[in-house]
Formats: structure tokens, C-alpha cells, sequence
């Protein structure tokens, strides 16, 4: 049996335990949870976020190495931040259409009274651009600042392809170690159907049917413009700019989107959805390391819609209407707050927090919302991904010349340093 079919078989089968137990015996779920499905979890997810660091500063290092021009390192980061910032605009923009199409915030009696929410402080975009340099590298290391590690890997990358034989030992070092993550990837990833069937069943069950009844219709405008993004955004995106069948790619990118679902980390998915893509999408190595990670870090389409429809939503809750600039000023914010956040933990709700503060609109709103946002979560975590992924995908197209250029010209160094051996 295929892992992706066993990735299926466990979220079908976690879902199903969590929703049946919630109905009929929460004291028994309380007991398997605790037991069973929360460490099934908790091991997947420690067992794949322990590779994340390692593998983001060994594949930055080779990818920025791999590309070798520095021009070219910045034609592609020109390329990638555009189509992410673009693809964010459209996501927002999706959701708010959606959301004042189908008004889920006038289907239903909402007690506003009790929605709290304590709006957490984010960092400005400015703030965040400043810190990109790590003061130490090895606290970004430590604690995980994925913005700052992939900065210092760039520099590294840089440094080894100036350098050229003089660090070819280091180089060599490097791609040694980045095989080992993989070949640790390819182990942890056996472990994922029991792991993605304990995520499952911990949140169906703790979440609840009247939770799911209470906020159906504004579930149901989320994973609806979820879906209508992935198909029409990327599935065009992937055909005309990636020259690639959009069926394909979210076939072979599946194993990936079912982890991303079960985790809600687009971090934790990473070293998958790379190896996912490297080996299924055939992005090239070079491509991939840069692309994926960054997006890891600053793409957020998923939580885009649910900025936009979570909005309009909230807005038609409290009877107030949004004029025509004050939306814009949503999708601006959101797009902004995508890089201004990042790494930021429980990043939606802050973005969300940003949002509404923007435009006026109370903060304590998002409370009607928390009680079935960790089931939206694992559905806009798995856009994101594929987001970075068809980025990843049209970036290695339209770089194709220029990667079978480096690609002949590291054959020929290769080819070359043996002749110089042999004379010697």
C-alpha cells in the first residue's frame, strides 16, 4: 500500500473516531485522547519539527551554492516574492467575495457577548525587514527564527560559491548532511499515518458537532474559496506558467497536503512537501531549497481567505458596513501582515487581529470564530504548501535555461578537475 493511500486511510479513520466519540461518549474520548491519540500526535509532530531547522539551513546553503550567480539569486527571489505576494491578493480577495456573496454572518443568531479575545501584539512590517540579519546565528538556530536562518544560509551559500574549490570540502560536508535529513525524512514519514490519524481525532473530538452546527455556513465560505483558490489560482498558475497539467501536481504534491492537513504547520510539513516536490514535482534541488522554505515562512494564501471572509463575516455579525476603500485596506493589510508575521506563533489570528483593527472593527469578534478555527487551520495549511510548491514548480520553468546552463557548467568543472588529477 502507498504511504499517501495510508496517509488517507489514517485521516478518514481519525475523523471518524473523533466525531463518533464526541457524539456518543466524551468521557471515553477524554481518556483516549489523553492516552492514545494526543502522544500519536505529539511524537509525529516533535519527530518531523526536529528536522526542520537542519534541513532549512543545509537546503538554503545548496540551493543558494546551487544557483551560484548571484544575479540569479535575486532574479528568482524577485520571482518568488512576487508570486507570493500576488497569490495573497487574490486569496483575500476571493474570501471577501465569497464571504459577501454567500453572508454566513446573517445566517444565524451569534451571542456576541461572549466573544473574547485578547489581540496579541505584531510586529511591524518595518520591524521585521530590520531583523532579517541574526545578531547571532546560532539563537536563530536555537530558537528557530526561520527568517533569519534562511538569511544566514543565503550568506553562507554566497560565500562557499565565491570561495569555489577553497570550500569544497565544507560544500561536500553540507550536501552529506542534507542527505542524512532526507533519509531521516523517508523514516519519520512511516510513522505519519498513526501520527496523522492522532492530530485528527484530537481535533474532530475536541471541537464537537455543535461547534461544526453553530458556524457551518461560515465553514463551509472558508473551505469553499479554499478550494476555488487552489484549483483556479494555482491550478492555472501551474498550467500556463509551469507548462505542467494541474491534476498532476496536486496528485503527486498529495502525500504532502495530507501531513500539512493533520499538522497545521506549514514549518513542521516542510521537509516533506521539499522532498514531495524534489522527487514527485521534479522541481530541481536549487529551486526547491530556496523557494519552499521562504514560502514556509511568508506565503500564507489559506490564511488569507480566512482574513477576508473571517472580515465580512465579523462586520455582518456586528451590523456594520464595509465601504469600498476600507476593503482594500483589508486586502492590504493582509498582504502586508503576511511578511510583517512571520514565524509570529498562532500567526492567523494575529494577522486577523491586524486586519480588523485596520478598518474598525472590534477585535473581541475573532472569539466567535475560535472554536472551530484549529479544523479551518489544517485545510489552509494545506493550501499554503501548495502555494510554496507551485511557486516552486513555475520558478524552476521559467529558470529552466539557466539551470541546464549551471548544471553543464558544474559537469564540465567536474570533468575538468579529473583531467588536472590524471595529468598530475
Amino acid at each position: 500500500m502507498k504511504l499517501t493511500t495510508k496517509i488517507l486511510i489514517g485521516l478518514g479513520l481519525g475523523a471518524l473516531t473523533g466525531l463518533i466519540l464526541n457524539i456518543f461518549s466524551s468521557e471515553l474520548f477524554a481518556i483516549l485522547d489523553r492516552f492514545l491519540f494526543t502522544p500519536l500526535g505529539k511524537i509525529f509532530i516533535s519527530l518531523i519539527s526536529m528536522l526542520v531547522v537542519p534541513i532549512v539551513l543545509f537546503s538554503i546553503i545548496l540551493g543558494t551554492a546551487g544557483l551560484g550567480d548571484p544575479k540569479k539569486l535575486g532574479r528568482i527571489g524577485f520571482k518568488t516574492v512576487s508570486f507570493f505576494l500576488a497569490t495573497t491578493a487574490i486569496a483575500i480577495s476571493i474570501g471577501l467575495a465569497l464571504a459577501y456573496l454567500i453572508k454566513p454572518g446573517l445566517m444565524g443568531q451569534f451571542d456576541t457577548s461572549g466573544a473574547k479575545f485578547d489581540a496579541e501584539e505584531a510586529p511591524p512590517v518595518g520591524e521585521t525587514l530590520l531583523n532579517l540579519i541574526p545578531g547571532n546565528p546560532f539563537e536563530a538556530l536555537t530558537t528557530g527564527n526561520m527568517l533569519q536562518i534562511i538569511v544566514f544560509a543565503i550568506f553562507i551559500g554566497l560565500a562557499l560559491t565565491a570561495l569555489g574549490e577553497k570550500t569544497r570540502g565544507i560544500l561536500n560536508l553540507v550536501e552529506q548532511g542534507n542527505q542524512v535529513m532526507m533519509y531521516l525524512v523517508g523514516l519519520v514519514m512511516k510513522f505519519a499515518p498513526y501520527g496523522t490519524f492522532g492530530l485528527i481525532a484530537t481535533a474532530i473530538g475536541s471541537q464537537g458537532i455543535d461547534a461544526i452546527k453553530a458556524m457551518g455556513v461560515y465553514m463551509i465560505v472558508v473551505v469553499l474559496a479554499l478550494v476555488v483558490h487552489a484549483l483556479v489560482t494555482y491550478g492555472s498558475a501551474v498550467y500556463f506558467l509551469g507548462k505542467k497539467n494541474p491534476f498532476w501536481f496536486f496528485k503527486q504534491f498529495s502525500p504532502a497536503m495530507g501531513v500539512a492537513f493533520s499538522t497545521s504547520s506549514s514549518n513542521a510539513t516542510l521537509p516533506i512537501s521539499m522532498e514531495t516536490a524534489q522527487k514527485k514535482l521534479r522541481v530541481p534541488e536549487s529551486v526547491s531549497s530556496f523557494v519552499q522554505p521562504l514560502g514556509a515562512t511568508i506565503n500564507m494564501d489559506g490564511t488569507a481567505i480566512m482574513q477576508g471572509v473571517a472580515t465580512v463575516f465579523i462586520a455582518q455579525v456586528f451590523g456594520a458596513d464595509l465601504t469600498m476603500g476600507e476593503l482594500l485596506t483589508v486586502v492590504l493589510t493582509a498582504v502586508l501582515a503576511s511578511i510583517g508575521t512571520a514565524g509570529v506563533p498562532g500567526v492567523g489570528l494575529i494577522m486577523l487581529a491586524m486586519v480588523l483593527q485596520s478598518v474598525g472593527l472590534p477585535v473581541e469578534g475573532i472569539g466567535l470564530i475560535l472554536g472551530i478555527d484549529r479544523l479551518l487551520d489544517m485545510a489552509r495549511t494545506a493550501v499554503n504548501i501548495s502555494g510554496d510548491a507551485a511557486c516552486a514548480v513555475i520558478v524552476a520553468e521559467s529558470e529552466k535555461k539557466h539551470l541546464a546552463r549551471t548544471e553543464e557548467k558544474r559537469v564540465n568543472n567536474m570533468a575538468d578537475n579529473r583531467s588536472l588529477e590524471y595529468s598530475e
